[in-house]
């Protein structure tokens, strides 16, 4: 996923659907330079994680 769609979920009223290779996950943060996002598992939101933008995919819209 490109670092500013990333961004542009992020700052979204809607609900959009990212998976990280698979696993659906809610975004937190872009880090735009290292091209890396904080997310965590919808089902453990305590469990928050750096991963790199290329493994996230848009699900589409709830």
């Amino acid at each position: 996923m490109e670092a500013d769609r990333a961004q542009e979920i992020i700052d979204s009223i809607t609900m959009i659907n990212v998976n990280y290779h698979g696993f659906p996950v809610y975004l937190k943060q872009i880090n735009h330079r290292e091209e890396m996002a904080t997310v965590f598992p919808l089902d453990e939101m305590e469990h928050e994680q750096r991963v790199d933008l290329h493994g996230l995919a848009e699900d589409g819209p709830c």
